[in-house]
């Protein structure tokens, strides 16, 4: 004849568990079990959602922009020449250069000027800004007030260079070059020193500055 079970001795006791202590136990391991299911679960949804996502990012085709239109900056500073009553900097450029902004531009101190936004073939950005009878303070401004660095002649014209590449390489004002040929001139940007000469040539060649 089997000898009956005997109660399980729970070692935190020292004694067998009541009968209602077991099935306290074992509704606390119930628990515990479907609390942990639950748990898994919500992570795993998770997980699938953010990959949906990631998949759709990466799967969907999106379209490209427009491009750009150039800006015709010829026609710009034609209409404009008659109101400042000054030959303004349009120059012919090689193929590659195209204007992204251009503009006449009136600052706090009435001087007016004439802006003009390049990117270069090399897709850095200079910028060109002339001064209508503009002044020693208009010029300073042009190039954020930064000390010249030296100076170099460009087809016949000298102009005062700020080489601040070795402070702000990427900024807008890494490399300037000013002159008062005519009026104020002031180019700044990021491109290289052969860009920078391309355009000033072009500048002078346009405005009869060696003639």
């Amino acid at each position: 004849m089997s000898r009956p079970k005997q109660p399980r001795i729970v070692a935190e006791l020292g004694r067998p568990e009541t009968p209602e202590e077991a099935a306290a136990r074992k509704a606390e391991s119930s628990r515990a079990h479907r609390e942990s299911k639950t748990l898994y679960g919500l992570i795993g949804a998770l997980l699938a959602s953010l990959a949906i996502v990631i998949l759709i990012v990466l799967v969907v085709v999106r379209p490209d922009p427009e491009p750009r239109e150039p800006i015709d900056y010829q026609s710009l500073a034609a209409e404009a020449e008659a109101s400042l009553g000054a030959d303004l900097a349009a120059p012919d450029l090689p193929e590659g250069w195209t204007a992204n902004s251009a503009r006449v531009e009136t600052g706090a101190d009435d001087i007016a000027s004439w802006y003009i936004g390049f990117i270069t073939p090399d897709n850095q950005f200079i910028a060109v800004r002339q001064g209508v009878d503009a002044n020693a303070t208009w010029l300073a401004n042009a190039v954020q007030e930064n000390r010249a660095t030296g100076e170099r002649s460009v087809a016949g014209t000298v102009w005062d260079v700020y080489d601040r590449r070795s402070v702000d390489p990427t900024g807008n004002f890494a490399y300037s070059m000013t002159t008062t040929e005519g009026d104020s001139f002031a180019l700044h940007g990021t491109a290289d020193d052969e860009e920078f000469d391309v355009l000033a040539t072009a500048i002078a060649e346009q405005l009869g500055w060696n003639d």
